[in-house]
């Protein structure tokens, strides 16, 4: 009895820090909030393994607050668990406080992981998480509160589909069912049944509580905590419970209660409190150290070879000198060539099938726990799981993603799979670095490099044979380029990468041949692009041609612009930019390169045609 009064006394100082924390920010999530505080006040005073004082311990259990709109509950949390006081809690939403809207790991707030705030997240995350923590064979569990209205999130049951076949056993998802989501009711409402038996049906272990009554919740962490199964606790909540005039009411979603509502509220479940607890004392683990290998282990290519191929063979080769490297693949390890990886350390080796959203978040969970995460799948398909790169951005990731099978040059396969947003949307990321190599010694020495990269870098490969332009010790910084052609004669400077690269160099040959000389860079790092020495071109030769398998809008030819423009530089001349226009169908490589304009043949006939105009 003494226990569930404990438990009790700290949910209701958790609803009452969460009001007043959203009511002094003018905004917030109070009622989402207090759905929820039974259940956190249980996890982190019995169950949640954690050391405060050191939050990045490997022997820590991980929280993740994925229904990240109830992030009053989780710093009124932290209040209570000595991380922040209560001046801090107050400082919810302000400008410069790490207290933020939205759970995010800023360098002052090193209890919050990952980002979360985006619906269906934080379960890949969390499973990412607990594959991380059986790699390294530690004591701990991931535990992840979700929502009834992110659940809906295919997100959501591409992990819970993962965790089941990767037979996961130290990850326990808690489902605030309370009903309510932001315009009204959520899809199942109170339905515990229903979430238990679709939670059953993908291999889960399902339990159905009140999440108000503390001794259930005790029993049901206490089950779920037994390494038998993943775990689902369908949690029967109510929205702003503890206050009448807001428990299962709509309408207040999303909504901070006034001075005087929080006055009436607060006085209703009793009045502030300062209860103090420390979470169970974790495990000792001591710090986990890698030992990586050194010298240059990555491979020599004399022949033509995919890239897509090249980076394959270069994780291989990786792989027994760097043993925190892990990497994730869509069902098509056959060609991106990660299973390559695959044979040479299967155990680092895993399988996401087609359900890319969660394949980067688990990257990201992964990461977050040590990993050196790499994730790879068609470039267009990518796409999908943008959202999850975005997020990934906020939580500080280091993450390295690679997408195969670019621009209409994959031929015959058609427009379905041709990736030609990807270089745009991966530039647009928050620090983001993006990576086209040419040929296979560029790509083995850029995988290399995106090992060690911070932030989340991408590699864009090719599908077919590129022959070896570079020799194998050949050096490839980021942020540089390589000036392939040159002469003190050039009237036009094109600048490409990848496939097309070896198009321009033809179309070089060809003008040439017609006592026109041009200037050909290899952009192989879009971002950062090499500024430098594309402007330095741009003066010298006085046409910047622009050459890329990709929509004209967003790639390198906007990369090359921004070049020339930054820092407000006075423009002169003209650019131009060849790249795809229009929306492919089937084709030989080389028929649609010719059909888009960015064959040699076309490359040569537009330079002539903007010279001739000059």
């Amino acid at each position: 009895m003494e226990k569930s009064h404990e438990w009790n006394e700290l949910a209701a100082q958790l609803c009452v820090d969460s009001i007043r924390a959203s009511t002094a920010a003018g905004s917030g999530h109070p009622t989402s909030s207090m759905s929820a505080a039974h259940l956190l006040a249980v996890l982190f005073s019995d169950h949640l393994r954690y050391d405060v004082d050191d939050p990045k311990s490997p022997g820590n259990d991980r929280f993740i607050l994925s229904k990240g709109h109830a992030s009053p509950l989780l710093f009124s949390v932290f209040k209570a668990i000595g991380a922040i006081s209560d001046t801090e809690l107050l400082s919810f939403r302000k400008f410069g406080s790490p207290v933020q809207g939205h759970p995010a790991p800023v360098p002052e707030m090193p209890w919050v992981d990952v980002a979360t705030g985006s619906l269906g997240q934080g379960l890949p995350v969390g499973l990412g998480m607990a594959l991380a923590m059986r790699l390294n064979d530690l004591p701990g569990r991931v535990w992840v509160l979700m929502g009834d209205s992110e659940i809906v999130e295919g997100s959501v049951w591409e992990a819970m589909g993962n965790a089941s076949f990767h037979q996961v056993r130290n990850l326990v998802a808690i489902l605030d069912m309370n009903r309510l989501g932001q315009r009204g009711p959520t899809m199942l409402q109170w339905d515990g049944d229903g979430y238990a038996a679709r939670a059953r049906a993908f291999g889960w272990r399902a339990l159905e509580i009140d999440g108000h009554d503390v001794t259930q919740i005790d029993a049901a962490y206490r089950e779920a905590s037994d390494g038998s199964a993943p775990t689902l606790i369908v949690a029967r909540t109510v929205k702003g419970h503890g206050v009448t005039f807001l428990a299962d009411a709509e309408g207040w979603h999303g909504k901070a209660l006034s001075p005087e509502e929080a006055d009436k509220a607060i006085a209703e479940l009793g009045g502030p409190r300062s209860i103090a607890i420390t979470p169970p004392k974790p495990e000792h683990v001591d710090a986990l150290t890698y030992a990586i290998g050194s010298g240059d282990s990555t491979p020599r290519y004399t022949e033509p070879i995919a890239t897509r191929k090249a980076f394959g063979e270069t994780l291989a080769a990786l792989a027994p000198v760097n043993p925190n490297l892990v990497v994730l693949d869509g069902e098509v390890a056959n060609s991106t060539h990660t299973e390559d990886f695959q044979k040479a350390a299967p155990e680092r080796f895993f399988e996401m099938y087609i359900g890319e959203q969660n394949m980067i978040g688990t990257s990201v969970g992964l990461q977050a726990l040590g990993k050196t995460a790499f994730a790879s799948t068609f470039g267009a398909f990518l796409t999908r799981a943008y959202d999850f790169v975005r997020m990934a951005a906020i939580s500080r990731a280091n993450l390295r993603l690679c997408g195969s099978h670019a621009g209409v040059s994959i031929g015959e396969d058609g427009p379905s799979q041709m990736a030609l947003e990807d270089l745009a949307m991966m530039r647009a990321v928050h620090g983001s670095t993006v990576l086209y190599p040419a040929d296979g010694n560029a790509t083995a020495k850029l995988v290399a490099a995106m090992a060690d990269l911070p932030g989340i870098s991408y590699m864009r490969t090719t599908r077919e044979k590129t022959p070896a332009l570079y020799g194998a010790d050949e050096a490839f910084p980021i942020g540089g380029s390589k000036v392939v052609r040159s002469s003190t004669e050039d009237r036009a400077t094109i600048v490409s990468a990848g496939v097309t690269l070896f198009e321009a160099l033809k179309a070089a040959d060809a003008l040439a041949g017609g006592n026109t000389n041009v200037r050909v860079i290899d952009a192989y790092s879009i971002k950062p692009i090499d500024a430098a020495t594309i402007r330095a071109a741009a003066v010298d030769t006085g046409l910047p041609v622009t050459v890329e398998d990709h929509w004209i809008e967003g790639g390198l030819g906007d990369a090359v612009l921004e070049a020339i423009s930054a820092g407000g530089r006075e423009l002169r001349g003209r650019v131009l930019k060849l790249g795809v226009t229009g929306m492919a169908g089937s084709g030989t490589p080389e028929e649609l390169r010719d059909w888009a304009g960015i064959s040699a043949a076309k490359i040569a006939r537009a330079i002539r045609a903007a010279l001739s105009a000059t």
